[in-house]
Protein backbone atom coordinates (compact mmCIF):
# COMPACT_ATOMS: atom_id res chain seq x y z
CA UNK A 1 0.00 0.00 0.00
CA UNK A 2 1.20 3.42 -0.72
CA UNK A 3 2.13 6.05 1.57
CA UNK A 4 3.45 9.82 1.61
CA UNK A 5 5.63 10.93 3.47
CA UNK A 6 5.45 14.69 4.39
CA UNK A 7 7.66 17.04 5.54
CA UNK A 8 5.94 19.64 7.24
CA UNK A 9 6.91 23.09 8.31
CA UNK A 10 7.97 24.40 4.29
CA UNK A 11 5.86 27.46 2.69
CA UNK A 12 4.75 26.71 -0.35
CA UNK A 13 4.98 29.73 -3.04
CA UNK A 14 4.24 30.27 -7.02
CA UNK A 15 1.64 28.94 -9.38
CA UNK A 16 -0.38 25.99 -9.42
CA UNK A 17 -3.17 24.90 -12.14
CA UNK A 18 -6.13 23.10 -11.27
CA UNK A 19 -6.98 19.81 -13.04
CA UNK A 20 -9.96 19.23 -15.09
CA UNK A 21 -13.12 18.01 -12.84
CA UNK A 22 -13.27 14.74 -11.91
CA UNK A 23 -16.90 14.65 -11.38
CA UNK A 24 -17.87 16.05 -14.77
CA UNK A 25 -15.40 13.63 -16.79
CA UNK A 26 -17.33 11.03 -15.12
CA UNK A 27 -20.11 12.12 -16.44
CA UNK A 28 -19.52 12.96 -19.77
CA UNK A 29 -17.73 10.26 -20.61
CA UNK A 30 -20.73 7.88 -20.15
CA UNK A 31 -22.33 10.17 -22.90
CA UNK A 32 -20.03 8.56 -25.67
CA UNK A 33 -21.94 5.65 -25.48
CA UNK A 34 -25.17 7.58 -26.93
CA UNK A 35 -23.83 7.87 -30.44
CA UNK A 36 -21.31 5.73 -33.12
CA UNK A 37 -19.97 8.95 -34.47
CA UNK A 38 -16.36 9.79 -32.79
CA UNK A 39 -16.51 12.45 -29.67
CA UNK A 40 -13.63 14.43 -28.67
CA UNK A 41 -12.94 15.14 -24.85
CA UNK A 42 -9.94 17.73 -23.73
CA UNK A 43 -9.00 18.46 -19.87
CA UNK A 44 -9.46 14.64 -18.90
CA UNK A 45 -8.08 14.81 -15.35
CA UNK A 46 -5.54 11.46 -15.28
CA UNK A 47 -6.73 10.27 -11.87
CA UNK A 48 -7.73 6.74 -10.88
CA UNK A 49 -11.26 6.87 -10.64
CA UNK A 50 -11.38 8.52 -14.40
CA UNK A 51 -8.83 6.10 -15.89
CA UNK A 52 -10.98 3.38 -14.84
CA UNK A 53 -13.81 4.08 -16.30
CA UNK A 54 -12.19 5.13 -19.61
CA UNK A 55 -10.76 1.35 -19.52
CA UNK A 56 -14.58 0.01 -18.61
CA UNK A 57 -15.47 2.11 -21.71
CA UNK A 58 -12.62 0.41 -23.64
CA UNK A 59 -13.69 -3.17 -22.47
CA UNK A 60 -17.12 -2.52 -23.26
CA UNK A 61 -15.92 -1.89 -27.18
CA UNK A 62 -15.91 1.83 -27.22
CA UNK A 63 -12.41 2.91 -29.52
CA UNK A 64 -10.17 4.77 -27.52
CA UNK A 65 -7.55 7.53 -29.09
CA UNK A 66 -5.23 9.56 -26.97
CA UNK A 67 -4.61 12.93 -28.99
CA UNK A 68 -2.61 14.37 -25.78
CA UNK A 69 -2.26 14.15 -22.45
CA UNK A 70 -5.68 14.60 -21.47
CA UNK A 71 -7.24 14.55 -24.72
CA UNK A 72 -8.81 11.12 -25.73
CA UNK A 73 -11.04 10.73 -29.07
CA UNK A 74 -13.91 8.30 -28.00
CA UNK A 75 -15.94 6.18 -30.65
CA UNK A 76 -18.95 3.42 -29.89
CA UNK A 77 -19.42 2.13 -32.94
CA UNK A 78 -18.89 -1.84 -32.43
CA UNK A 79 -20.09 -2.68 -28.72
CA UNK A 80 -19.72 -5.75 -27.15
CA UNK A 81 -23.09 -5.92 -25.27
CA UNK A 82 -22.12 -9.78 -23.85
CA UNK A 83 -19.45 -7.86 -21.99
CA UNK A 84 -22.30 -6.54 -19.88
CA UNK A 85 -22.69 -10.05 -18.66
CA UNK A 86 -19.97 -10.84 -17.45
CA UNK A 87 -18.34 -11.08 -14.13
CA UNK A 88 -15.24 -8.83 -15.15
CA UNK A 89 -18.10 -6.45 -15.51
CA UNK A 90 -19.44 -6.80 -12.55
CA UNK A 91 -16.87 -6.67 -10.80
CA UNK A 92 -15.04 -3.59 -13.03
CA UNK A 93 -18.93 -1.87 -12.20
CA UNK A 94 -18.73 -2.55 -8.28
CA UNK A 95 -15.72 -0.44 -7.78
CA UNK A 96 -16.49 2.41 -9.26
CA UNK A 97 -19.38 4.52 -8.28
CA UNK A 98 -19.19 6.66 -11.81
CA UNK A 99 -20.23 3.93 -13.38
CA UNK A 100 -23.89 3.81 -12.63
CA UNK A 101 -24.34 6.63 -15.03
CA UNK A 102 -23.77 3.84 -17.45
CA UNK A 103 -27.42 2.64 -17.09
CA UNK A 104 -28.96 5.67 -18.71
CA UNK A 105 -27.02 5.53 -22.12
CA UNK A 106 -27.18 1.44 -22.17
CA UNK A 107 -31.04 1.85 -22.15
CA UNK A 108 -31.25 4.77 -24.00
CA UNK A 109 -28.90 2.83 -27.17
CA UNK A 110 -29.39 -0.44 -26.69
CA UNK A 111 -32.05 -1.42 -24.19
CA UNK A 112 -30.76 -2.92 -21.33
CA UNK A 113 -27.96 -2.50 -18.78
CA UNK A 114 -26.53 -4.44 -15.94
CA UNK A 115 -26.08 -2.69 -12.54
CA UNK A 116 -23.80 -3.81 -9.59
CA UNK A 117 -23.89 -2.19 -6.28
CA UNK A 118 -21.49 0.49 -6.91
CA UNK A 119 -18.40 0.90 -5.08
CA UNK A 120 -16.60 4.17 -4.13
CA UNK A 121 -15.78 6.67 -0.75
CA UNK A 122 -16.67 5.45 2.19
CA UNK A 123 -18.86 8.14 3.64
CA UNK A 124 -21.55 6.70 4.51
CA UNK A 125 -24.90 5.08 2.64
CA UNK A 126 -25.08 6.93 -0.68
CA UNK A 127 -28.45 5.14 -1.81
CA UNK A 128 -29.41 5.02 -5.62
CA UNK A 129 -32.99 4.99 -5.37
CA UNK A 130 -32.88 8.71 -7.68
CA UNK A 131 -31.31 7.02 -10.65
CA UNK A 132 -33.92 3.67 -10.53
CA UNK A 133 -37.35 5.66 -10.06
CA UNK A 134 -35.80 8.02 -12.88
CA UNK A 135 -35.39 5.31 -15.59
CA UNK A 136 -38.25 3.58 -14.10
CA UNK A 137 -40.54 6.59 -14.85
CA UNK A 138 -39.02 6.82 -18.52
CA UNK A 139 -40.15 3.13 -18.98
CA UNK A 140 -36.96 0.56 -17.89
CA UNK A 141 -37.90 -2.62 -15.82
CA UNK A 142 -35.51 -3.53 -13.25
CA UNK A 143 -35.06 -7.26 -12.41
CA UNK A 144 -32.61 -8.08 -9.79
CA UNK A 145 -30.49 -11.10 -10.22
CA UNK A 146 -29.85 -12.59 -6.72
CA UNK A 147 -27.11 -15.67 -7.94
CA UNK A 148 -25.27 -12.78 -8.84
CA UNK A 149 -26.25 -10.02 -6.56
CA UNK A 150 -26.77 -7.04 -9.41
CA UNK A 151 -29.72 -5.38 -11.01
CA UNK A 152 -30.88 -6.26 -14.96
CA UNK A 153 -32.47 -3.17 -16.31
CA UNK A 154 -34.53 -3.77 -20.26
CA UNK A 155 -36.31 -1.14 -21.87
CA UNK A 156 -37.18 -1.93 -25.20
CA UNK A 157 -38.31 1.71 -25.67
CA UNK A 158 -38.12 4.88 -23.15
CA UNK A 159 -40.40 7.32 -23.06
CA UNK A 160 -40.54 11.15 -22.12
CA UNK A 161 -42.55 11.34 -18.20
CA UNK A 162 -42.76 14.05 -15.74
CA UNK A 163 -40.86 13.18 -12.82
CA UNK A 164 -40.29 15.04 -9.19
CA UNK A 165 -36.99 14.07 -7.91
CA UNK A 166 -36.83 13.53 -4.33
CA UNK A 167 -33.34 14.52 -3.94
CA UNK A 168 -31.13 16.88 -6.12
CA UNK A 169 -28.85 13.89 -6.73
CA UNK A 170 -26.18 15.04 -9.07
CA UNK A 171 -25.12 11.31 -10.67
CA UNK A 172 -29.01 10.77 -10.47
CA UNK A 173 -30.24 14.10 -12.82
CA UNK A 174 -27.24 13.03 -15.08
CA UNK A 175 -28.54 9.27 -15.30
CA UNK A 176 -31.94 10.30 -15.84
CA UNK A 177 -30.86 12.95 -18.57
CA UNK A 178 -28.64 10.54 -20.31
CA UNK A 179 -31.58 8.25 -20.71
CA UNK A 180 -33.91 10.73 -21.99
CA UNK A 181 -32.54 12.74 -24.23
CA UNK A 182 -33.10 9.41 -26.86
CA UNK A 183 -36.41 8.95 -25.10
CA UNK A 184 -39.81 9.07 -27.25
CA UNK A 185 -41.63 12.65 -26.40
CA UNK A 186 -40.59 15.08 -24.05
CA UNK A 187 -39.51 14.43 -20.14
CA UNK A 188 -39.44 17.37 -17.75
CA UNK A 189 -37.20 16.72 -14.40
CA UNK A 190 -38.46 18.90 -11.63
CA UNK A 191 -35.50 19.15 -8.42
CA UNK A 192 -33.27 18.35 -10.79
CA UNK A 193 -29.49 19.03 -9.87
CA UNK A 194 -28.00 22.40 -11.74
CA UNK A 195 -24.25 22.06 -10.65
CA UNK A 196 -21.84 23.08 -13.53
CA UNK A 197 -21.11 19.70 -14.14
CA UNK A 198 -24.68 18.77 -14.93
CA UNK A 199 -24.88 22.22 -16.97
CA UNK A 200 -21.95 21.12 -18.85
CA UNK A 201 -23.39 17.78 -19.53
CA UNK A 202 -26.43 19.35 -20.98
CA UNK A 203 -24.20 21.82 -23.03
CA UNK A 204 -22.40 18.74 -24.49
CA UNK A 205 -25.71 16.69 -25.33
CA UNK A 206 -26.96 19.93 -26.66
CA UNK A 207 -24.00 20.18 -28.79
CA UNK A 208 -24.54 16.47 -29.96
CA UNK A 209 -28.00 17.27 -31.06
CA UNK A 210 -29.80 16.89 -27.78
CA UNK A 211 -33.28 19.46 -27.23
CA UNK A 212 -32.53 20.72 -23.70
CA UNK A 213 -34.39 23.31 -22.14
CA UNK A 214 -33.74 24.72 -18.21
CA UNK A 215 -30.04 24.36 -18.46
CA UNK A 216 -29.11 25.96 -15.53
CA UNK A 217 -31.90 25.56 -13.59
CA UNK A 218 -34.00 22.77 -10.86
CA UNK A 219 -36.10 22.56 -14.10
CA UNK A 220 -34.95 20.60 -17.25
CA UNK A 221 -37.52 19.90 -20.23
CA UNK A 222 -36.35 17.58 -22.68
CA UNK A 223 -37.36 16.51 -25.96
CA UNK A 224 -36.09 13.09 -27.35
CA UNK A 225 -34.63 12.94 -30.61
CA UNK A 226 -34.05 9.78 -32.51
CA UNK A 227 -30.26 9.77 -32.88
CA UNK A 228 -27.25 12.13 -31.84
CA UNK A 229 -24.41 12.78 -33.29
CA UNK A 230 -20.06 13.59 -32.21
CA UNK A 231 -18.96 16.38 -30.50
CA UNK A 232 -15.85 17.99 -29.00
CA UNK A 233 -16.27 19.02 -25.57
CA UNK A 234 -13.51 20.74 -22.84
CA UNK A 235 -13.89 19.63 -19.23
CA UNK A 236 -14.32 22.51 -16.80
CA UNK A 237 -11.39 23.08 -14.09
CA UNK A 238 -12.04 21.32 -10.55
CA UNK A 239 -14.05 23.79 -8.42
CA UNK A 240 -13.21 21.04 -5.76
CA UNK A 241 -9.55 21.34 -6.36
CA UNK A 242 -9.37 25.02 -6.43
CA UNK A 243 -11.09 24.86 -3.25
CA UNK A 244 -8.67 22.74 -1.95
CA UNK A 245 -5.59 25.17 -2.97
CA UNK A 246 -7.37 28.00 -1.53
CA UNK A 247 -7.32 26.72 1.57
CA UNK A 248 -3.98 24.61 1.27
CA UNK A 249 -2.41 28.61 0.69
CA UNK A 250 -3.73 29.78 3.64
CA UNK A 251 -2.42 27.54 6.03
CA UNK A 252 0.73 27.21 4.30
CA UNK A 253 1.30 29.79 1.32
CA UNK A 254 3.80 32.40 1.04
CA UNK A 255 1.83 33.48 -2.04
CA UNK A 256 0.30 31.53 -4.24
CA UNK A 257 -1.70 32.23 -7.61
CA UNK A 258 -4.19 29.68 -9.02
CA UNK A 259 -4.60 29.82 -13.04
CA UNK A 260 -7.09 29.25 -15.36
CA UNK A 261 -10.07 28.56 -12.26
CA UNK A 262 -13.02 28.90 -14.55
CA UNK A 263 -13.96 31.93 -11.26
CA UNK A 264 -17.25 32.17 -13.02
CA UNK A 265 -18.54 28.41 -12.20
CA UNK A 266 -17.25 28.50 -8.47
CA UNK A 267 -20.33 29.77 -7.16
CA UNK A 268 -20.10 30.50 -3.53
CA UNK A 269 -16.40 28.99 -3.08
CA UNK A 270 -14.52 32.25 -3.27
CA UNK A 271 -17.11 33.70 -0.84
CA UNK A 272 -17.16 30.53 1.94
CA UNK A 273 -13.40 31.23 1.91
CA UNK A 274 -13.59 35.30 2.34
CA UNK A 275 -16.21 34.23 5.54
CA UNK A 276 -13.53 32.36 7.19
CA UNK A 277 -11.26 35.93 7.18
CA UNK A 278 -8.54 34.66 3.82
CA UNK A 279 -8.11 36.88 1.60
CA UNK A 280 -9.06 35.47 -2.01
CA UNK A 281 -8.14 37.92 -4.58
CA UNK A 282 -9.68 37.22 -7.88
CA UNK A 283 -7.60 38.29 -11.17
CA UNK A 284 -9.08 37.71 -14.35
CA UNK A 285 -9.53 33.90 -14.54
CA UNK A 286 -7.12 33.09 -11.71
CA UNK A 287 -7.17 33.39 -7.96
CA UNK A 288 -4.33 34.81 -5.97
CA UNK A 289 -3.93 33.93 -1.86
CA UNK A 290 -1.39 35.87 0.11
CA UNK A 291 0.43 35.11 3.06
CA UNK A 292 -1.46 34.80 6.26
CA UNK A 293 -0.16 34.62 9.74
CA UNK A 294 -3.51 34.31 10.85
CA UNK A 295 -7.40 34.77 9.44
CA UNK A 296 -10.32 35.36 11.53
CA UNK A 297 -13.88 33.51 10.99
CA UNK A 298 -16.26 35.49 10.59
CA UNK A 299 -19.66 35.61 12.49
CA UNK A 300 -23.57 36.25 11.85
CA UNK A 301 -25.48 39.48 12.40
CA UNK A 302 -26.64 38.32 15.52
CA UNK A 303 -23.24 37.57 17.18
CA UNK A 304 -23.10 33.90 17.16
CA UNK A 305 -20.70 31.79 15.60
CA UNK A 306 -20.28 30.51 11.89
CA UNK A 307 -22.24 27.20 10.75
CA UNK A 308 -20.54 26.09 7.24
CA UNK A 309 -23.64 23.41 6.34
CA UNK A 310 -23.27 21.83 2.59
CA UNK A 311 -26.53 22.02 0.48
CA UNK A 312 -27.24 21.19 -3.51
CA UNK A 313 -25.95 23.81 -5.78
CA UNK A 314 -25.68 26.71 -5.69
CA UNK A 315 -25.17 25.71 -1.99
CA UNK A 316 -22.31 25.05 -0.60
CA UNK A 317 -20.60 21.30 -2.13
CA UNK A 318 -20.23 18.75 0.50
CA UNK A 319 -16.81 17.69 -0.93
CA UNK A 320 -15.26 20.29 0.31
CA UNK A 321 -16.05 20.57 4.16
CA UNK A 322 -13.25 18.61 5.05
CA UNK A 323 -10.59 20.77 3.56
CA UNK A 324 -13.06 23.78 5.13
CA UNK A 325 -13.12 21.87 9.18
CA UNK A 326 -9.02 21.53 8.51
CA UNK A 327 -8.68 24.84 7.61
CA UNK A 328 -10.21 26.29 10.45
CA UNK A 329 -7.91 24.70 13.17
CA UNK A 330 -5.99 27.34 12.45
CA UNK A 331 -8.02 30.32 11.85
CA UNK A 332 -9.33 32.82 14.93
CA UNK A 333 -12.61 31.58 16.11
CA UNK A 334 -15.07 29.35 16.26
CA UNK A 335 -16.99 27.10 13.62
CA UNK A 336 -19.78 24.59 13.40
CA UNK A 337 -18.94 22.41 10.43
CA UNK A 338 -22.50 20.65 9.62
CA UNK A 339 -22.27 17.68 6.76
CA UNK A 340 -25.80 16.60 6.25
CA UNK A 341 -25.55 14.19 3.56
CA UNK A 342 -23.20 11.39 4.53
CA UNK A 343 -23.11 10.39 8.11
CA UNK A 344 -19.25 8.90 7.86
CA UNK A 345 -17.57 11.59 6.22
CA UNK A 346 -16.27 13.90 9.57
CA UNK A 347 -14.63 10.70 11.25
CA UNK A 348 -11.18 11.50 10.24
CA UNK A 349 -11.41 14.04 12.70
CA UNK A 350 -9.93 11.93 15.64
CA UNK A 351 -6.63 12.24 12.95
CA UNK A 352 -6.63 16.04 13.58
CA UNK A 353 -7.73 15.99 16.88
CA UNK A 354 -4.17 13.23 17.85
CA UNK A 355 -2.51 16.66 15.81
CA UNK A 356 -3.39 18.62 18.83
CA UNK A 357 -6.68 20.48 16.44
CA UNK A 358 -9.86 21.50 19.13
CA UNK A 359 -12.63 19.83 17.44
CA UNK A 360 -16.04 18.23 19.15
CA UNK A 361 -17.62 15.89 16.85
CA UNK A 362 -21.07 16.41 18.55
CA UNK A 363 -22.71 13.33 16.37
CA UNK A 364 -21.55 11.72 12.81
CA UNK A 365 -23.08 14.95 10.99
CA UNK A 366 -21.70 17.97 13.13
CA UNK A 367 -18.39 19.43 14.64
CA UNK A 368 -17.45 22.18 16.18
CA UNK A 369 -14.15 23.56 15.51
CA UNK A 370 -12.23 26.19 18.38
CA UNK A 371 -9.82 27.54 16.19
CA UNK A 372 -5.70 27.85 17.24
CA UNK A 373 -5.20 31.78 15.34
CA UNK A 374 -2.17 30.49 14.44
CA UNK A 375 -0.86 30.20 17.95
CA UNK A 376 -0.24 26.64 18.18
CA UNK A 377 0.66 24.44 15.10
CA UNK A 378 -0.53 21.17 14.41
CA UNK A 379 2.03 18.16 15.18
CA UNK A 380 2.68 15.72 12.62
CA UNK A 381 0.97 11.85 13.17
CA UNK A 382 0.62 9.02 11.18
CA UNK A 383 -3.05 9.30 9.04
CA UNK A 384 -4.95 6.85 7.02
CA UNK A 385 -6.80 8.60 4.26
CA UNK A 386 -10.26 7.05 4.23
CA UNK A 387 -11.87 8.82 1.26
CA UNK A 388 -10.63 11.25 -1.32
CA UNK A 389 -11.60 14.37 0.23
CA UNK A 390 -10.24 13.49 3.51
CA UNK A 391 -7.64 12.87 2.09
CA UNK A 392 -6.98 15.95 0.87
CA UNK A 393 -7.58 17.71 4.16
CA UNK A 394 -5.03 15.10 6.03
CA UNK A 395 -2.81 16.01 2.98
CA UNK A 396 -3.13 19.87 4.19
CA UNK A 397 -2.75 19.61 7.47
CA UNK A 398 0.33 17.20 7.23
CA UNK A 399 1.64 20.05 5.31
CA UNK A 400 1.09 22.64 8.19
CA UNK A 401 2.05 20.53 10.92
CA UNK A 402 5.61 20.47 12.70
CA UNK A 403 7.33 17.55 11.93
CA UNK A 404 6.90 14.21 9.59
CA UNK A 405 4.30 12.68 8.93
CA UNK A 406 3.23 9.65 7.11
CA UNK A 407 -0.79 9.21 4.85
CA UNK A 408 -1.69 5.91 4.13
CA UNK A 409 -4.13 4.80 1.93
CA UNK A 410 -2.92 7.27 -0.59
CA UNK A 411 -4.77 5.78 -3.47
CA UNK A 412 -7.98 6.84 -2.29
CA UNK A 413 -6.09 11.11 -2.88
CA UNK A 414 -5.42 9.30 -6.30
CA UNK A 415 -8.68 8.52 -7.37
CA UNK A 416 -9.49 12.58 -7.14
CA UNK A 417 -6.31 14.23 -7.45
CA UNK A 418 -4.01 14.44 -10.01
CA UNK A 419 -0.12 13.84 -9.60
CA UNK A 420 -0.85 15.59 -6.16
CA UNK A 421 2.58 15.42 -4.78
CA UNK A 422 4.69 16.57 -8.10
CA UNK A 423 2.43 20.30 -8.56
CA UNK A 424 2.73 20.75 -4.88
CA UNK A 425 6.54 19.98 -4.70
CA UNK A 426 7.35 22.05 -7.85
CA UNK A 427 5.56 25.07 -5.41
CA UNK A 428 7.67 24.15 -2.41
CA UNK A 429 6.28 20.98 -0.38
CA UNK A 430 8.23 18.00 0.84
CA UNK A 431 6.33 15.17 0.12
CA UNK A 432 7.81 11.40 -1.04
CA UNK A 433 5.60 8.85 -2.15
CA UNK A 434 6.78 5.37 -0.82
CA UNK A 435 5.55 1.97 -2.02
Amino acid sequence: MSSFIIEGGHRLKGEIRPQGAKNEALQVLCAVLLTDEPVRIANIPAIADVDNQIQLLSHIGVSVRKNAPGDFTFQATHLNTAYLDSAEYVERTAALRGSIMLLGPLLARFGRAVMAKPGGDKIGRRRVDTHVLGLQKLGARFDYDAARGLFVATAPRLNGAYMLLDEASITGTANIILAAVMARGTTTIYNAACEPYIQQLCRMLTNMGARIAGIGSNLLTIEGVASLHGTTHTILPDMIEVGSFIGMAAMVGDGITIRDTAYEQLGIIPYTFRRLGITVDHRGDDIYIPHHDTYEIDTFLDGSFMTFADAPWPGLTPDLLSVLLVVCTQAKGSVLIHQKMFESRLFFVDKLIDMGAQIILCDPHRAVVVGHGGAQRLRAGRLTSPDIRAGIALLIAALSADGTSTISNIQQIDRGYEDIEARLNAIGAHITRTH
